[in-house]
């Protein structure tokens, strides 16, 4: 079966500033454009799971509107990676030391001081994505860096060692990939 990944729509925050685990609205237009096309192309029946996190909430509750056979759930573990004090400032003013130190040790260090390491934002992923019923289609209704990490984690990669192994593409806002749930 099919693991839908899809990233929330554009976020009500400006551009270049760290929002992590920020609970920011979506545009609704935009969120109200994804659910539409998700709602065309999601197979009967699929579950649907979702960060708590209100970009990702409105999303789910847009398309479950427009296919009530959908079931769906909240999971903590498909929030977006948490950045520590680096949250909700503009990335432009971190600290270059800090971010570097961070690149450096990108797999141990905790991000903003407080916040998480990669290795366990990997981990967190990695456990939803081992429970996941891999006969049955599911959406994730997430962000980008856990479709980032869970791309990773079905390629092999559970743990990376520095910042030049994260992919830096990923679906753009209000965009999903598709992974066959192996």
């Amino acid at each position: 079966m099919t693991l839908w990944l899809a990233r929330h729509a554009q976020p009500l925050i400006d551009v270049g500033i760290c929002y992590g685990q920020l609970d920011v609205a979506a545009d609704s237009a935009a969120t109200a454009q994804c659910a539409e096309a998700l709602a065309a192309l999601l197979p009967p029946a699929t579950t649907v799971l979702t960060s708590p996190l209100q970009r990702c909430e409105q999303l789910r509750q847009s398309l479950c509107a427009l296919r009530p056979d959908l079931t769906h759930k909240t999971d903590l573990r498909l929030q977006e990676m948490h950045f520590g004090t680096w949250e909700g400032r503009p990335w432009a003013d971190i600290d270059p030391a800090e971010l570097a130190a961070w690149t450096n040790d990108f797999s141990g260090y905790a991000a903003g001081g407080s916040g998480e390491s990669v290795a366990t934002f990997m981990a967190r992923v990695a456990a939803v994505m081992d429970a996941r019923d891999r006969a049955q289609d599911t959406l994730w209704l997430t962000h980008a860096g856990v479709i980032r990490a869970a791309t990773l984690i079905v390629s092999g990669q559970r743990y990376i060692h520095h910042a030049s192994q994260w992919p830096t593409s990923g679906p753009a806002f209000g965009q999903w990939v598709t992974l066959a749930a192996n």
